[in-house]
């Protein structure tokens, strides 16, 4: 959307058109990734989600709620209030526009309850709101890649983020700099707030050694077409 004037965009709106919004993080990802891998993988799906529904494509949000990383250098992270209410915005922006629903691509697992409230904020407002979270990956995964998951769901600088990095933006992956790492598991992580780095020394999650392009392609392909189906389901339940 921003690369069209604003005449494109009201023809657009005319039409009936979706919004679909890309929210990543500046986030560290091993020492063979870049701090943009969240944003480049969330903008990555919502373009080729947004390709497919014709939907107008929104600038994507570059910075998450990424505080478990940031013990880790370049880790930039924003507070769930302040997420909250950056989709909150944007949404009530293209719903004042006339867009007929906000489609949001999330790449980052620490967006997951800023946006699940925005979007209840927005449903409220009357903007009807669906939020994706790369739905299927951990069955696509066990197809895909070679590699065990560090833990049950959890995908970070391992071989699924590497593979899809590897799909987009191949300049950007050094895999010479690529270290595996499983970690030990603290027995209450995920129920108190906790620093990755106390139990991670690498920032990186499981093996992203055996990570390939086509992998990468293949997890793309998989992801944008569950995102499709659940689309269409939503867009039935609401007539829009």
């Amino acid at each position: 959307m921003a690369q069209v004037s604003w005449v494109d965009v009201a023809a657009a709106v005319d039409e009936g058109v979706l919004a679909v919004l890309p929210v990543g993080a500046c986030e560290q990802h091993g020492h063979h990734l870049p701090l943009s891998t969240d944003t480049d993988l969330a903008s990555s799906v919502a373009r080729r989600t947004a390709d497919a529904l014709s939907a107008l494509l929104l600038p994507p949000i570059a910075y998450g709620d990424a505080w478990n990383n940031e013990a880790f250098s370049g880790t930039l992270s924003l507070s769930p209030a302040t997420l909250r209410a950056m989709i909150e915005e944007i949404g009530n922006g293209v719903l004042r526009m006339g867009v007929r629903g906000l489609v949001v691509i999330n790449g980052h697992f620490g967006n997951r309850e800023p946006i699940a409230l925005a979007a209840r904020t927005l449903a409220q407002a009357g903007l009807p709101v669906i939020h994706l979270d790369y739905p299927g990956l951990e069955k696509l995964a066990s197809e895909i890649c070679d590699s065990q998951p560090a833990g049950p769901g959890f995908y970070h600088a391992d071989e699924v983020e590497t593979a899809m990095m590897l799909a987009i933006r191949p300049e950007a992956v050094d895999l010479s700099r690529a270290v595996p790492e499983y970690p030990s598991f603290p027995p209450t992580f995920g129920l108190e707030p906790m620093q990755l780095r106390t139990f991670n020394g690498t920032g990186g999650f499981g093996d992203p050694c055996r990570a390939t392009a086509k992998k990468g392609a293949a997890l793309f392909a998989g992801i944008v077409a569950e995102n499709i189906r659940l689309i269409g389901e939503w867009r039935a339940r609401h007539a829009i």
